[in-house]
């Protein structure tokens, strides 16, 4: 089973970004990834379609979805996307990951895509290992 998050408020739309904010989100991952055990992507971009249906379909091509997490984030539709893998959802309840979205938001809405992610990234980490 795959739950979704989706975005209540708005993502600016944003340059790409640089290779230092690249850098930071890679490593907000490496860092997520050992502390959770969760393997983590993280998609920005266009979503082909429903962005709901596109973000359960990015989680459902990797090669373990079970232990995966996948954000995705859209921002010319203006939606975010969080879909959770089975254990994953053994240790991230709805409410963690709700309002990690919302943490998430507020700093896309300051114009922050990068930061958000990174911060959002830590978040889920350090929620899935409470």
């Amino acid at each position: 089973m795959v739950r979704t998050r989706r975005q209540a408020a708005p993502v600016p739309a944003g340059d790409s970004f640089s290779r230092q904010e690249r850098l930071s989100i890679a490593e907000a991952i490496r860092k997520a990834e050992l502390r959770s055990r969760m393997e983590i992507t993280a998609y920005v971009g266009a979503a082909e379609g429903d962005p709901r249906a596109f973000a359960t379909q990015l989680h459902n091509t990797l090669a373990a979805p079970t232990r995966s997490l996948v954000i995705m984030v859209d921002p010319a539709q203006r939606a975010l996307e969080i879909v959770t893998g089975g254990w994953v959802r053994e240790r991230l309840s709805d409410e963690q990951v709700q309002l990690t979205a919302l943490e998430m938001q507020l700093a896309f809405a300051e114009g922050d895509l990068a930061g958000g992610l990174v911060r959002g990234i830590g978040a889920l980490a350090d929620r899935a290992t409470a």
